[in-house]
């Protein structure tokens, strides 16, 4: 992994309020929580017990989508929103087709940070990155010295989007974000999103869910299908399209139904 040279400021985990990376952890069935987000997680939980299937379902969606990529010729991937890495992460999916794959990780939260530079130390040395910067700033994003140092923008990158989108409000314009980003990138790029939706949960469930989010510090936003759709605006949409997580290219027959995933997933080309 490669870093900024400078020591790194201590900084307050503050494990007595829930945060979302951790609890996401928790659904994969991680161990990088404290009880403040296992207990927010669960309340979750208690709404829609299948959010840990969605959770599993997203995570073998990115597995799924990276490999396909580096199939197909990707060698840089930029995953922004990146949270607390946990086996079978982008970096580990890509090098185990293409050894010389790069990846910058990209996230806001410095308890994230934390996390990533205990957990990638010593990690695919000079061939991984971990920035602190905030998808609502992309233009930061791409302007910043550790991800133009891995990366070559000249060249077709992996945009990886995974489960970041819905903590992005309207206010903040995603679908501008997600234009200057893939504006930037040249022919041949691609953009990889998952988001959560509640096309498939009943009224109170995706009435509550956002709320226990917003006590984890963080606002959430589900999307429609058509919603979701937009980001993908100008680009060529692979096969199969936008459908839920367990649906995209499944290794085997999928399992949880629609309505047991209410995660959108899809991958698309810059021509």
């Amino acid at each position: 992994m490669s870093g900024d040279g400078e020591p790194h400021t201590p900084v307050d985990l503050r494990p007595e309020v829930p945060h979302p990376a951790r609890m996401y952890d928790y659904y994969l069935g991680g161990k990088d929580n404290f009880p403040a987000d296992r207990a927010a997680a669960e309340q979750v939980v208690a709404l829609s017990p299948l959010v840990r299937i969605s959770a599993r379902a997203n995570r073998a969606f990115l597995q799924r989508a990276v490999r396909h990529l580096a199939e197909q010729g990707a060698r840089q991937f930029l995953d922004i929103g990146t949270g607390i890495p946990t086996a079978g992460n982008t970096h580990e999916t890509a090098q185990q087709l293409a050894p010389d794959a790069r990846v910058a990780y990209v996230d806001n939260d410095p308890i994230v940070l934390v996390h990533s530079r205990a957990l990638l130390a010593g990690a695919s040395q000079g061939t991984v990155t971990v920035t602190q910067a905030d998808l609502r700033d992309p233009k930061a994003i791409l302007a910043d010295p550790q991800v133009r140092e891995l990366l070559d923008l000249g060249r077709p990158v992996a945009l990886l989007l995974f489960a970041v989108l819905h903590f992005v409000d309207d206010a903040d314009d995603p679908c501008g974000i997600v234009r200057t980003l893939v504006d930037a990138l040249p022919s041949g790029s691609h953009l990889a999103i998952s988001h959560a939706t509640a096309d498939f949960i009943v009224e109170t469930e995706a009435d509550k869910g956002p709320a226990i989010y917003r006590s984890a510090t963080a606002q959430l936003s589900m999307r429609s299908h058509a919603e979701v759709l937009r980001f993908f605006d100008g680009l060529e949409l692979l096969e199969p399209g936008l459908v839920t997580a367990p649906q995209w290219r499944p290794d085997a027959a999928p399992e949880p139904t629609d309505a047991e995933v209410a995660i959108w997933a899809g991958v698309g080309r810059k021509a």
